[in-house]
């Protein structure tokens, strides 16, 4: 089975960071991306927590430099509505044939969440190689991580859970992981100039 390597790594490797983006009101959202990409950082994940999601993917895809993924992907209808919204790549908290075949087979770059071992050999069954370490704090951290990617020579990671604007420069320290994913970049009631000056500051952590 050929290796789905090449578009998730250049996602990866486009910034250091990538913001977990919560949007519950839509017209904020192209705002929030030209603020983003404005401060350096171009992929933007939307978690699909909020009704806002969709929207707010079709709203930030017209942000020139934005690429705009779906984030908290967990199901096949889940992943059918955010190919219709454009989405750019797809994240998913975890790993499961059903849903990573189609995902795959569209050719979307596709991040899916691992914790353990097991996960990580499914998805190199799949013929995947880039996984999103998650939750990473709460799943060991980054001693956890460095214990599982030994074996796993060839995986690179982007841990998100519990990351913050302290520890990134830590986990990014590591080789095998690209970025790391946070939602420190987007604290809540934050100005437009606030969010660009900390993208800016993320951004510089590579």
């Amino acid at each position: 089975m050929p290796t789905i390597t090449a578009p998730i790594d250049a996602i990866m490797r486009t910034s250091a960071v990538i913001p977990v983006l919560v949007i519950e009101d839509a017209e904020a959202a192209r705002p929030l991306a030209e603020a983003l990409v404005a401060g350096g950082l171009r992929v933007l994940e939307v978690t699909l927590r909020t009704p806002a999601a969709l929207d707010a993917i079709r709203a930030m895809k017209e942000v020139p430099g934005a690429i705009v993924g779906a984030g908290t992907v967990v199901s096949t209808d889940q992943f059918e509505q955010v190919m219709a919204a454009g989405a750019e790549f797809i994240v998913s908290p975890g790993l499961t044939e059903r849903l990573a075949r189609p995902i795959i087979d569209s050719g979307l770059p596709f991040l899916p969440g691992i914790a353990t071992a097991a996960d990580i050999m499914r998805g190199l069954d799949l013929g995947l190689t880039h996984f999103k370490f998650f939750p990473a704090e709460t799943s060991g951290g980054l001693k956890a991580l460095k214990a599982l990617a030994a074996p796993f020579y060839q995986c690179r990671f982007c841990p998100t859970g519990g990351i913050t604007e302290a520890s990134a420069a830590d986990w990014l320290a590591f080789d095998p992981v690209l970025c790391v994913g946070g939602s420190w970049v987007t604290p809540a009631g934050a100005s437009m100039a606030a969010v660009e000056a900390k993208a800016r500051a993320a951004s510089g952590l590579r």
